[in-house]
C-alpha cells in the first residue's frame, strides 16, 4: 500500500466542499486500488488529498491518484476550478537521515 499526496491548487476564495474525501471515492474505479482518502484543507502549498492506494509499484499508485483527483475536479461542479498540482509519495525524514 501506497500514500500518495495530491497538492490541489484552489480557485481564489474556494475551499473543499464538506464531504469532499467522499466525493473524490465517488470518482475512483476499480483499478485505482484506492483504500483510504484523507483531505488536509489547510496544508501549506494548498489542499492536499492523502490516497492510500494499492497499486504494483510507486509510479502506478502516483498516476491513479492523479488520474482519480483529475477526474473528480472535471467531473464535479463543486470541485470546478480546482487544479491538480502534483501527486506524489512523500519522503518521510526518520532517524537514519543525517539532519546535521
Amino acid at each position: 500500500m501506497y500514500l500518495i499526496h495530491v497538492r490541489l491548487r484552489a480557485p481564489a476564495g474556494a475551499v473543499l466542499p464538506p464531504g469532499a474525501a467522499g466525493l473524490f471515492a465517488s470518482f475512483a474505479d476499480g483499478g485505482d486500488g484506492v483504500e483510504h482518502i484523507a483531505v488536509h484543507r489547510d496544508a501549506p502549498g494548498g489542499p492536499t488529498l492523502g490516497l492510500f492506494l494499492n497499486a504494483p509499484a510507486l509510479a502506478a499508485a502516483e498516476e491513479a491518484a492523479e488520474r482519480l483527483a483529475r477526474r473528480a475536479v472535471a467531473g464535479h461542479a463543486s470541485l470546478r476550478g480546482f487544479v491538480v498540482v502534483a501527486g506524489e509519495a512523500s519522503l518521510v525524514p526518520g532517524p537514519w537521515w543525517d539532519t546535521g
